[in-house]
């Protein structure tokens, strides 16, 4: 490769064996060359026994030759003619084309060529990154940061504020009305005052921290199912949001509703997963616990919760994408939880991060609206907040559950578009990293000339 300009480094020696070209360095004129003998007739092989071309006598190398990396003699004298030795080459990527500095994609430093390695409007020191990518709607058409995605979520809530809040008001009624309608028919809240209580036996505790859990998990499944369907019903007007284009509610249901039934049944089969997983890791804890050894038996179930929680957060993560599949790819139940593992495979971290971080904000967000409802209930309720402060919460009113129930669809009104639009522009993103979706985004929102290299200008 020494005809490749720049690669070898400058005065290195030639390899054995290898006769140096017209473009290695010049010998010194101070040094005189070795003997030529004269040509003598009558001895026809002489030329090539002395090393030289049948054109005519080449420069030869001496047997002392400057140090590597050096361009003048020892001695300092100047090169062939008196003229100074050539400088070291400069920052560029190599010694300038045949075409010289003025050609087309120049590679020398400073040259005039246009797009030339150095020159400030290329790819050297000067170079100001690639154009901005189009944005037609709430994200530009390029691989997305945690900042951006957060700022397309918000940007389509409140951009298309009427089709959002209708969405979102609608499912958090609906599943406010379910929760209140099952903490006051179903729940009995009597069981878990053992855990006010100092003197309560371990049973007693474990008894009721196993209803506490309970009650939890089925309010946690109930506002799942409706995170779950905004997200679904939301999805369209976040895909339409993208390209610049408006919604409305029953568009959005149009586009949802032949997919409604699969979207139940991939919740469905999300939830038994999870349960299956909990049930996995709770049946030994309780084996032991039916077999006389409460203290090993509780301790061995905590660990088991602890366990199955991990394994089942790790798997919805990777189905944390099925649901925009389902919607927006028109797949069954199988294939969009198989494009959700293709796309969260190698960035399970960066996904769940972000879905964390959008959960926290929504949560501060919609706690600083529910807590004040959350007091005037239990100032509103029989014994006043006092009363109800002391007791615990234990004793929940039709009256506190009503009042409380309406600032928790006042949070959900903002929870639902954060959680949901952060899913969807989620699933986006990935494709536009993994399938250049950009492309085709573009198309459709009618860009000209975008996407010249598919995910320019990645985000973190």
């Amino acid at each position: 490769m020494n005809d490749t300009p720049g690669w070898a480094s400058p005065g290195s020696a030639p390899s054995d064996g290898q006769k140096p070209d017209a473009s290695g360095p010049a010998e010194p004129a101070d040094r005189p060359g070795p003997a030529q003998p004269a040509d003598q007739p009558g001895q026809p092989g002489q030329q090539g026994q002395q090393g030289q071309t049948p054109q005519g006598p080449g420069p030869q190398w001496s047997k002392e030759q400057p140090p590597p990396a050096q361009w003048s003699s020892p001695s300092g004298s100047s090169g062939p003619g008196g003229t100074p030795p050539p400088p070291p080459p400069g920052p560029g990527w190599g010694t300038p084309p045949p075409g010289g500095q003025g050609g087309h994609g120049g590679w020398g430093p400073g040259g005039p060529g246009h797009g030339g390695y150095g020159h400030p409007g290329g790819w050297g020191g000067g170079w100001g990154g690639p154009p901005p990518a189009a944005k037609p709607g709430v994200i530009p058409l390029r691989p997305l940061g945690v900042g951006e995605i957060l700022d397309g979520a918000v940007s389509t809530m409140r951009t298309y504020w009427r089709t959002v809040l209708g969405i979102s008001l609608t499912v958090a009624v609906l599943t406010e009305i379910i929760v209140v309608l099952f903490q006051g028919l179903v729940l009995d809240y009597s069981s878990t005052e053992a855990l006010n209580d100092p003197s309560a036996t371990l049973d007693e505790l474990s008894r009721a921290m196993g209803d506490a859990m309970l009650h939890s998990t089925v309010i946690f499944v109930i506002s799942l199912v409706g995170t779950v369907v905004a997200t679904a019903l939301l999805t369209t007007v976040t895909s339409r949001a993208v390209l610049g284009r408006p919604v409305s509610i029953g568009e959005a249901w149009r586009d949802a509703r032949p997919q409604v039934l699969k979207l139940f049944g991939l919740i469905c089969l999300l939830l038994l997963i999870t349960a299956g997983i909990v049930v996995a890791g709770t049946v030994p804890g309780i084996l032991v616990s039916v077999a006389g050894s409460n203290g090993a038996g509780i301790a061995l179930t905590v660990l088991g919760i602890i366990g199955a929680g991990v394994v089942a957060l790790w798997l919805m993560v990777r189905f944390s994408l099925a649901s925009p599949a389902l919607m927006l790819e028109k797949q069954g139940i199988k294939k969009a939880m198989a494009r959700s593992v293709k796309l969260v495979q190698g960035t399970w971290w960066r996904i769940f991060g972000i879905q964390l971080l959008a959960t926290i904000i929504a949560n501060v967000i919609a706690s600083i609206i529910v807590i004040p409802f959350t007091f005037l209930a239990g100032a509103l309720s029989g014994d006043g907040i006092t009363g109800w402060l002391n007791s615990g919460g234990s004793g929940l009113g039709w009256t506190f559950l009503i009042v409380s129930g309406i600032g928790s669809v006042i949070g959900s009104m903002i929870t639902f578009p954060i959680t949901a639009g952060v899913t969807v522009l989620l699933y986006i993103d990935q494709r536009i990293r993994r399938e250049a979706l950009d492309l085709e985004l573009a198309r459709a929102a009618g860009v000209q000339g975008h996407g010249s290299a598919p995910g320019t200008t990645p985000g973190s």
